[in-house]
């Protein structure tokens, strides 16, 4: 078996190119989580209550699978630069199940709560609830550093 020399990686060649990856990261990732977040603001009646919830999804769907598809690009380039360190990482970990979870729970309940134009108990729960996950994922890749 071959061993993995992280210091033969590219990212990890340069000062620049590791910072500059991380940053298409976290932008495209602030990118994603606002159209979702935008949905969810609807789906409690906090904003955007002209429109309904299903015509702000249709509208935001499209940047958010942009932003999470450079991000899932992104994240396993940043992964690669230290595997060890992030595969035995718990708050890494706890933002790879976060971000499975979801990812998962946006193109299914929220979706369809959101493209049923819903506005009852159960959109208010979708909502805090795809919050609260996204929120977990940014939590997971803030305390990486620190754990």
């Amino acid at each position: 078996m071959l061993a993995y020399d992280p210091s033969a990686y590219p990212l990890n060649q340069n000062e620049w190119s590791f910072p500059v990856c991380e940053v298409f990261h976290i932008v495209s990732f602030a990118i994603a989580i606002s159209t979702v977040a935008m949905v969810d603001l609807r789906l409690l009646g906090l904003a955007f209550t002209s429109q309904p919830a299903s015509k702000i999804w249709k509208d935001t769907a499209p940047w958010t699978l942009v932003g999470l598809v450079i991000v899932l690009i992104s994240g396993p380039l940043i992964f690669f630069s230290d595997p060890v360190m992030y595969t035995y990482n718990l708050s890494f970990r706890f933002k790879m199940g976060a971000l499975l979870l979801a990812i998962l729970f946006n193109y299914t309940i929220q979706r369809k709560v959101a493209l049923s134009d819903s506005s009852g108990a159960l959109a208010k729960l979708t909502a805090v609830l795809s919050l609260g996950l996204w929120v977990s994922v940014v939590a997971g890749g803030l305390f990486i550093a620190f754990v």
